[in-house]
């Protein structure tokens, strides 16, 4: 990928635009799905455990199967993200509104998807959804079915309530860029303190209002990414 963003680059400094071919797709997916297990996994851990221990409390022999179906539910939610995110990147890219880099082309519609995501994370929906994210028990409490197939939607329906809560942070990186491995990180560790931490809701308000005077700042040209 890095030798195929060199050679982009290279075609658009000769004023070239290079469309998309079915690797570039398939790369570009492979690389949102597990780049989106790897930054949301660390998130999903204490409902796995909480989920495994229900499962062991009301008598299950095994619960391997139970916990993998549950993951397997949760993360095909993710994966479903990932082709849209894919299908998303392409677009931009067929526009020419993404760089060789895969960030914003320009600092206005990357000011425009950070204001955008910022403003998410103040929202109803977003609240609503975090606030499912950071209450396992009561989500196991409510959303129980028993049996491989209840596990698979459960961890579905988790994964749902977390697609809810963290996508427009997710869409941050077509702003900074998609390969961008400083901010993967930064956005991750942020997911994980707004689901653990004990000050969760807070942060992810004053996340949302930085990133609004950040991408205000980035749409005047005052900043650059």
């Amino acid at each position: 990928m890095s030798e195929s963003m060199a050679h982009d680059s290279m075609m658009a400094d000769m004023g070239m635009h290079m469309p998309w071919t079915l690797t570039d797709l398939s790369v570009n997916f492979v690389m949102w799905t597990v780049m989106m297990i790897g930054m949301m996994t660390g998130s999903a851990v204490p409902v796995l455990l909480l989920f495994a221990g229900a499962t062991a409390a009301r008598g299950a022999s095994r619960i391997a199967w139970p916990v993998l179906m549950f993951g397997a539910g949760y993360l095909a939610v993710w994966t479903g993200f990932s082709a849209l995110a894919v299908l998303a990147q392409w677009c931009l890219h067929e526009a020419t509104l993404l760089s060789p880099a895969m960030a914003a082309a320009s600092p206005r519609l990357a000011g425009a998807i950070l204001i955008a995501a910022g403003a998410y994370q103040v929202t109803p929906a977003k609240g609503a959804c975090l606030a499912h994210c950071r209450t396992p028990i009561g989500f196991l409490m409510g959303h129980w079915r028993d049996g491989l197939t209840g596990a698979l939607h459960m961890g579905a329906r988790h994964g749902l309530y977390c697609l809810g809560c963290c996508w427009a942070l997710m869409c941050v990186l077509f702003a900074v860029g998609v390969m961008n491995l400083l901010w993967v990180a930064a956005l991750a560790v942020f997911v994980l303190i707004e689901k653990t931490g004990p000050a969760g809701l807070m942060a992810g308000r004053i996340g949302g209002i930085a990133l609004l005077v950040f991408g205000a700042l980035v749409a005047a040209g005052v900043v650059v990414i």
